[in-house]
């Protein structure tokens, strides 16, 4: 058994004093050995944290014992150690990033709430259209078969691009989800207020439904990108787990994502084992020029370079 677990959570709820609650809340997670990255805002909190089974279990207790996170839903993965490597907790305005000028209130309007296995069924049928509610890379690695991939780079994108496809979804039944639920909380909620009349969305998420003894993640093809050290996680527990994504440099199936070894680019990008020591650990040889000629390589390369291998 894991010594070590990882907690993904969220809640739309009333918090008074954002500051304040931040504040608290690092006191009480660098109490427990936690690290990860919490948003607080005053809708409510975000987060993922990594720790010991003993402290991410007592900092659940804790939370639940708040009245306002009473109900709260942790989604609990097992790992090998710290999924993290330092702690952060913000105050912003939004718990997650949509940026509307009129904002949605999930607990007021949100899509209807499909548990995995009524999901499912309903990816299933020919009336529906399935939009994934990520970013286009997260999209790339894996996402549920036949989905819509809205070409957004950031969440907040989303508005600009539905108004474009709007008419393609008016009187059909649309599905959303997204990597644990939170941001189809409001996606679906905005689509309500835009006018779809038949809004759903994966309660609990990609995360959710892969642990679903029924479903086992059938229908997802590819990994779920999550934002910490693991980078991506398998879904598909059956017979049909594929790869769907490519080494953007020689084009073979690759689900492992790697960031630019120039420092002052950093992009993740797909990259299988074997172009990665071709390109030296950079992903272009732009970058691998003005790395060398500024001195911005990055240390995690540096065994991959050729003066490295000739010492």
């Amino acid at each position: 058994m894991s010594q070590y677990q990882v907690l993904l959570y969220y809640m739309y709820t009333p918090i008074e004093n954002p500051d304040q609650f931040a504040s608290e809340h690092t006191a009480l997670c660098e109490s427990l050995g936690l690290l990860g990255r919490i948003i607080v805002a005053a809708e409510g909190i975000n987060g993922t944290v990594s720790g010991t089974v003993a402290s991410t279990e007592e900092y659940m207790r804790v939370m639940h014992e708040d009245a306002r996170f009473k109900d709260m839903v942790f989604k609990v993965d097992e790992a090998d150690g710290h999924t993290f490597k330092r702690l952060s907790v913000r105050v912003k305005n939004e718990i997650v990033n949509f940026r509307l000028e009129e904002d949605v209130d999930p607990r007021r309007l949100t899509g209807r709430k499909l548990d995995p296995k009524r999901f499912h069924e309903m990816l299933q049928r020919d009336d529906v259209v399935v939009i994934d509610g990520r970013n286009d890379y997260e999209y790339e690695i894996g996402h549920f078969r036949n989905a819509i991939k809205p070409e957004v780079k950031a969440f907040r994108e989303f508005p600009k691009w539905f108004e474009q496809h709007k008419d393609e979804f008016k009187g059909k039944k649309v599905l959303t989800y997204c990597t644990g639920g939170i941001r189809c909380e409001k996606l679906s909620g905005y689509l309500v207020r835009e006018g779809l009349s038949e809004v759903y969305q994966l309660d609990g998420g990609i995360v959710t439904y892969s642990k679903d003894p029924e479903v086992r993640g059938h229908l997802f093809d590819g990994k779920c990108y999550v934002f910490d050290e693991r980078i991506a996680v398998r879904v598909n527990y059956t017979d049909e787990d594929v790869v769907v994504s490519h080494c953007e440099h020689c084009g073979q199936a690759c689900d492992r994502y790697v960031n630019c070894g120039y420092l002052d680019c950093h992009r993740q990008h797909l990259c299988c084992e074997a172009c990665e020591v071709e390109m030296r650990g950079f992903c272009s040889s732009e970058c691998e020029r003005a790395a060398k000629e500024n001195d911005r390589v990055d240390p995690l390369v540096e065994h991959l370079q050729p003066s490295h291998s000739a010492s």
